[in-house]
This record gives C-alpha cells, sequence and structure tokens, in this order.
C-alpha cells in the first residue's frame, strides 16, 4: 500500500549563557502530579536579545553569568508514554546543553484545572524559560501572559495557545494532516464505502481539533463514507471504553474507527476485544506507544499515526536555551511543524524507528 510521508524539520540551535537558578517545588492537585529534575553548571554570557518580545529573557543580568540556565517543562499528562517520550528527548537535550530541566505536570489528568498548579509554581519561581503543552487553548493563554510579564520566553509544543505573537515557537506534529492520512488509510482499508466513528480526547486541545477536522475534510473525498459520530473521553481510556461500546452497539455494521490520540486508541481495543470485534472493524489510531504497536501486530489496530514527541521537545530545548544565551537566533521558526508517519503492520520493518522510546 501506498503510505504518504511528508517530511519538513526546523533547523535546531544552540549556544551559552546562563541566569539565575531557582529552586524548584512541586504543586499538587487532583490528578496527582510528577516532577523531576536535572541540573548541570555552565559558564556563559549574559543574554541580550531573543525572540517573543524579550529583551533580556528571566530578567538576565551580568551577575547571572556563572549560573546555570533553568528551564521548567510541563507537559500534558506526566505519565502518558508520548510525554515520556517526549520527556526522554528534553532531557538528553538539556543534557548536552549543560541547563537545569524541571519537568513537572499532572500524572493521570489532563485538564487545566491539573496543569495550571504546575504552570504557576514554575513561573512563581522565575524559571529561565518555559516549555508548555496547553492543555486547553483559552484556558492557558493567562500562564503565557503572566510569562510575558516576568520576561520568560515561552515554547508550547504539541498544542498552542489561542495568541501566539509572545510564543518563541510553537511547536507541533502536523495534526490537519495527520488526521487526513487517517481518513485516506482507513478509506483504502474498508474498500472506499461504510460508516465510521471518531472518539476524541479533547474537544478543545488544539492537536485533536486539527486531527478531527482533517479525518472529516478527508471524507468529503470518500461519498460512499459516513461519520456516524464524534465522541470525547477527555484522555480517560475508561471513557473511551464506554463511548466506542455504544458506538458499536447502535451501529452494528460500523466498518471502521479513528482513535484520535493514544489513550482513546487505548480505551477502543478494550471495546473491540469486549464486543468480539478485533479484525472485523478497522481501527486507526495515533501515536506508536510499546503497547499500541503490539496492538497493531496481533492485528487490533490497522494503522496508527506517529509523531516524533522526541524531536518536538529537543527543538523546545534548543530555542529556549538560544534565546536565553544570547546566540544567532534566525534558525528558530516561529511555528515548527513536523511530519507524521504511517506504521501499518506490513511496513513496520521501515518505521520502527518512529516507535516511542520508554528509556
Amino acid at each position: 500500500m501506498k503510505r504518504l510521508v511528508r517530511v519538513t524539520l526546523a533547523a535546531t540551535v544552540a549556544g551559552a549563557i546562563a541566569l539565575s537558578l531557582v529552586a524548584c517545588g512541586s504543586s499538587s492537585n487532583k490528578g496527582g502530579g510528577a516532577a523531576t529534575t536535572n541540573g548541570a553548571g555552565t559558564a556563559a554570557n549574559s543574554a541580550n536579545g531573543g525572540t517573543g518580545g524579550a529583551s533580556q529573557p528571566g530578567g538576565a543580568n551580568s551577575s547571572d553569568s556563572a549560573k546555570a540556565l533553568t528551564i521548567g517543562f510541563v507537559p500534558g499528562i506526566a505519565s502518558d508514554p508520548f510525554f515520556l517520550a517526549m520527556k526522554l528527548g528534553a532531557q538528553a537535550e538539556a543534557d548536552k546543553l549543560g541547563v537545569k530541566l524541571l519537568w513537572q505536570g499532572a500524572a493521570n489528568e489532563y485538564s487545566p484545572q491539573s496543569q495550571l498548579p504546575f504552570v504557576n509554581t514554575l513561573l512563581a519561581q522565575h524559571v529561565d524559560g518555559l516549555a508548555l503543552v496547553p492543555t486547553d487553548p483559552d484556558a492557558l493563554q493567562p500562564s503565557v501572559d503572566k510569562a510575558k510579564s516576568l520576561n520568560i520566553p515561552v515554547v508550547t509544543v504539541d498544542t498552542t495557545v489561542t495568541d501566539k505573537s509572545y510564543l518563541t515557537s510553537a511547536i507541533t506534529g502536523d495534526s490537519e494532516n495527520g488526521g487526513k492520512l487517517a481518513a485516506q488509510t482507513l478509506a483504502e482499508q474498508i474498500g472506499d464505502a461504510g460508516q465510521v466513528f471518531i472518539i476524541s480526547g479533547s474537544p478543545t486541545a488544539t492537536t485533536d481539533v486539527l486531527r478531527a477536522k482533517g479525518f472529516s475534510e478527508e471524507l468529503k473525498n470518500h461519498p460512499n463514507i459516513q461519520l456516524v459520530g464524534t465522541e470525547y473521553a477527555n484522555s480517560q481510556p475508561a471513557k473511551a471504553t464506554s463511548a466506542v461500546n455504544t458506538a458499536l452497539l447502535k451501529y452494528p455494521n460500523l466498518k471502521g474507527i479513528f482513535a484520535v490520540d493514544g489513550t482513546a486508541g487505548t480505551g477502543a481495543v478494550a471495546a473491540l476485544r469486549n464486543s468480539g470485534k478485533v479484525g472485523k472493524v478497522n481501527l486507526i489510531g495515533y501515536d506508536a506507544y510499546s503497547t499500541e504497536i503490539a496492538d497493531l501486530q496481533s492485528g487490533v489496530f490497522s494503522a496508527l499515526i506517529a509523531q516524533q514527541p522526541g524531536k518536538e521537545a529537543q527543538l523546545a530545548i534548543d530555542y529556549l536555551v538560544a534565546t536565553l544565551r544570547g546566540e544567532d537566533t534566525s534558525g528558530i521558526q516561529k511555528d515548527v511543524v513536523l511530519p507524521n508517519i504511517v506504521i501499518t503492520k506490513a511496513n513496520y520493518a521501515q518505521t520502527k524507528q518512529y516507535e516511542y522510546p520508554t528509556s
């Protein structure tokens, strides 16, 4: 089968300074939390420029030049395999550049209510730079505005906020194209006809919205395929299982399902197994967790749309450090969109490098 893989990428950048080192504390919330730190001292030049509107990011001055930079990174869900792969990429780049990484986020709940306490804590500690995966574009906008008032540069990763004008960069996968690829792949698998269903994660997360949009728009090119519904699991697998179970009962001739994120896919897998529909209903998943790859190999998933979370995180650290260290920032792109990769059982030997690492 022919698969489309688009390749675009931004050049990475790096340089050398240090601003003030701050101690990190953790904040609790109803979803639980996780925090990690890593630091390495480095001598560097003081920052006097950058992107995102900060003339001296993080309040840098000459007295800070002997201190290590501290970068705060707040994921959507700290325990999710997509974000764990992102953490590995961020930590490797932080180690390479000699900066301290504070990785903090809610353990199990993808929501502004769970995420905001971690963001607020890092801002209160005046981290030098902030990498952020906004769980809602509007709810996290005030956090970006607060960072601006503190002269802290911000890079959004995976998702973004409504007003991107202050951001050093917004780095993401090509979500709309990912949805389009999912629709094209599913159409091919079901003979370009039949009923299909979307199980999404969030009705507001920018990535989920764009994936569903890309899928729905592509279906306009397939008039014999009917989209019978869309439900939201809010990144809770149990909710996804319930929604897919309901859809399978309501539409007994359902031909395919598009699971818009990893946790929606986990729930959809459970529903197909519970109902005995594995192999009878094609399931296109998003991301490439090790468990998803195993389910692809066993025939539960018919295809996966993989992203590059480690690369997204690496670029975020690179861009923030380059900005803070006052190096040449001409290579920083305001908007970075990384390509998706379609993984199937048939092409796994050629695409297995895109499986998300766990260590």
